[in-house]
């Protein structure tokens, strides 16, 4: 945020009001989820602890075995459902080992993605965002304390390039998916 002229008040810089998209989006529009990943070309990337609601989703699955197929390249990194981080968001939500389950669930769920070209990953980390990429568009799904992710807001950002904060969640992303353990469905 930078400081204006006029009597204080804030504003947000250039670089981030051109990255920024839209902000509070609902996280529960499947339509918003078909959009962005329908339009990949190059990539795609899922960062989360469960994703169940996109696993489930038939026409979400539909879109992504479509363009795992395709040739596009399809990264999920799921939390560990026996990891620590995990077992912490699980409490954190008050659904204790409900959060495993979730991710056990999706990781059969999102089986047709692999089988149709994706790769799928296991962390063990604190994520204080899930990013869900597509090309140069993100959707950051915040993280809030004590509250599953369909009622936390959504940031839509669009890559600006090498810096920005699109960058940096892209990032971000990239040091869990080095971190995180591939496996096999």
């Amino acid at each position: 945020m930078t400081a204006t002229a006029d009597e204080g008040s804030r504003s947000v810089d250039a670089p981030l009001a051109r990255a920024l998209r839209g902000a509070g989006l609902d996280p529960a529009d499947v339509d918003l989820w078909c959009r962005l990943f329908f339009g990949a070309e190059r990539q795609i990337d899922v960062l989360a602890y469960s994703a169940l609601f996109l696993a489930e989703d038939i026409a979400v699955s539909a879109v992504l075995c479509d363009k795992a197929r395709a040739g596009v390249r399809l990264r999920i990194a799921l939390g560990e459902p026996a990891g620590t981080h995990v077992a912490v968001r699980g409490g954190e939500e008050r659904v204790g080992d409900g959060m495993a389950a979730r991710i056990r669930t999706a990781l059969i769920a999102f089986g047709a993605v692999v089988d149709a070209g994706a790769e799928l990953r296991l962390h063990d980390t604190v994520l204080y965002n899930s990013i869900y990429r597509s090309d140069d568009e993100l959707l950051i799904n915040t993280h809030v304390y004590g509250h599953p992710g369909a009622h936390a807001p959504l940031l839509h950002l669009m890559w600006q390039g090498d810096e920005g904060l699109a960058r940096t969640y892209a990032d971000s992303f990239e040091r869990v998916w080095s971190a995180s353990r591939p496996i096999v469905t």
